[in-house]
């Protein structure tokens, strides 16, 4: 295909009832009228987006092209399509969008200048365009003038693929083609799939220009301090992040380059299961006028959002721009990070609530991105589950780990970043039997990780993970700081912990390239005799 934008343009010509660029209010006003949603009582348009509540990574193709076949770490989670199956998925949303009523934004991905790429995003549904409006950065107008865009992002929800037909896996599919800088969304109505659809062309795309691209929150303190906060959906990089005492850059999406990082995107997307105004303040209020409620329970009479009820998915979420967020840095930018932590949702509870990593031991666990996926996220996830997740998002990063890894284990050595793993998962016992640690001190222990206090204090060594585990934290008592203090019964505790670390030894076994340094940071399980 040649000239595929003009072929696009074609298709959403002005005289086919195609709308550029509509206000908040004015796609608000659409969707209430044509029973995409309705307003909650806090303003938000509440939506449902039916049989797809979270991604769905089965269904997302990459299109095998000479330009990125050999540079693709092609594996369960990137996999090919062919170039003529594509072809005719694109005629079929070429087909179906000829009579349809669409909605065009135009906008940035990438809040630096130098680096940002320019993006349009073409939906059939208006609360689809809103959220690509609220998550995205909005050009100014003088941007607005001659606009040309560099990736399109098509999502078609009504348009449903036929997996025999299609040499796809269901009726959803997510394509991306680098050939014809497009993403073709179709049949699932998750917004979560726009967003990550984009960052997964952004952390192609970035690390050719020596940038890092992190799937990670940023904020930054009053001494202009920068924390990344690396995790998968569920593990607390919004909750983390969005604290009242720093200012956040960014929930979700960050590039680092050497003048600092930059936030991918211009809004959240909160995760919002049992949120509540005592705990997650600035996240509850950004809920207001613009911002998007998914499968939120809402009360039918009062309209009032029901925070707690899993009915529809234990992935509720809300879309909103950064500006709903007091104090957020709305240029999307900061400088060097001072502190990197890593985010790991432990459901066997095994794994200290805070240890502090070395370069090699950083490398080691941002390859192998453990945690727990948390239910909701992912279709068919009902309850955590075990995972390795490398670069803590392996269903967005489409090079090899370790291309990330050796960008990320450069910068701290250059910049002398801390970093520290960050338990926010289980503690006295697995998922089933322990509880999830508080948050309370979980906020504790970042607070005295960003202020340089466990820069003081001594540390112990984990027999099994070989972590430094830190002696004392203000504000949380010292017998949650080494995991098997909490279990009733010590010998369960060794048992499921050499577990884990062989877990973590297998899984390694895939990155036999790596250094012996960052090797030896596995777990030593063999010569333990508990």
């Amino acid at each position: 295909m040649h000239n595929i934008n003009k072929l696009i343009d074609s298709y959403i010509s002005k005289d086919k009832e195609t709308y550029y660029n509509l206000t908040p209010e004015k796609l608000i006003e659409i969707a209430v009228k044509k029973e995409e949603g309705y307003l909650a009582e806090n303003g938000a348009l509440s939506i449902n987006t039916g049989k797809y509540t979270g991604r769905s990574p089965k269904d997302r193709f990459i299109v095998d092209e000479s330009i990125v076949s050999d540079y693709i770490n092609w594996n369960d989670i990137n996999r090919p399509i062919s170039l003529r199956n594509f072809r005719k998925l694109f005629e079929k949303a070429l087909d179906y969008m000829s009579d349809k009523e669409l909605y065009v934004f135009e906008g940035f991905v990438g809040s630096d200048l130098d680096y940002r790429m320019p993006i349009r995003v073409i939906n059939e549904f208006a609360y689809q365009n809103l959220f690509a409006q609220q998550m995205l950065i909005k050009p100014k107008k003088e941007e607005k003038e001659d606009f040309k865009s560099e990736f399109t992002v098509i999502a078609l929800p009504n348009l449903k693929g036929d997996p025999e037909i299609d040499d796809i896996n269901s009726e959803a599919f997510i394509i991306i083609s680098f050939e014809e800088k497009l993403v073709l969304i179709g049949g699932t109505k998750y917004s979560g799939e726009i967003k990550k659809s984009i960052f997964t062309v952004m952390n192609y795309l970035l690390p050719f220009k020596d940038i890092l691209p992190m799937h990670c929150s940023a904020n930054i303190g009053e001494k202009n301090d920068v924390a990344l906060f690396f995790g998968l959906s569920g593990t607390g990089k919004t909750t983390l992040s969005a604290d009242a005492n720093r200012r956040l850059i960014g929930d979700d999406e960050h590039g680092w380059t050497e003048n600092g990082v930059f936030n991918f995107e211009g809004g959240c997307y909160a995760k919002c299961i049992n949120l509540s105004e005592e705990k997650e303040p600035q996240i509850f209020n950004a809920i207001k006028r613009g911002a998007i409620l998914e499968n939120v329970v809402v009360d039918n009479e009062t309209k009032i959002p029901d925070y707690a009820d899993n009915k529809y998915t234990e992935n509720t979420r809300a879309a909103f721009p950064i500006e709903h967020i007091d104090s957020a840095v709305y240029e999307g930018k900061g400088e060097i990070p001072n502190t990197i932590i890593f985010l790991t949702a432990d459901a066997t509870g095994v794994l200290p609530p805070i240890s502090k990593l070395t370069k090699e031991q950083a490398m080691y666990h941002f390859m192998s991105g453990y945690t727990s996926k948390l239910a909701g996220t992912e279709r068919g996830i009902i309850e955590p589950k075990a995972t390795f997740s490398a670069c803590f998002g392996e269903p967005f990063m489409l090079l090899k780990p370790q291309v990330y890894a050796k960008l990320l284990g450069e910068k701290i050595e250059k910049y002398d970043t801390n970093v520290f793993l960050l338990n926010t998962g289980w503690t006295g016992g697995e998922y089933g039997e322990g509880s999830r640690i508080e948050l309370k001190y979980t906020r504790a222990m970042v607070r005295s990780a960003l202020r340089g206090d466990l820069d003081e204090v001594k540390y112990i060594k984990d027999p099994i993970f070989n972590l430094a585990i830190p002696t004392e934290c203000k504000d949380v008592p010292n017998d949650i700081l080494e995991p098997s203090n909490t279990w009733k019964n010590k010998g369960a505790y060794f048992e499921k912990a050499k577990e884990l670390a062989k877990n973590f030894i297998d899984n390694f076994q895939k990155f036999q390239d790596a250094s012996d340094d960052i090797k030896n940071a596995n777990p030593e399980i063999l010569s333990k005799v508990i």
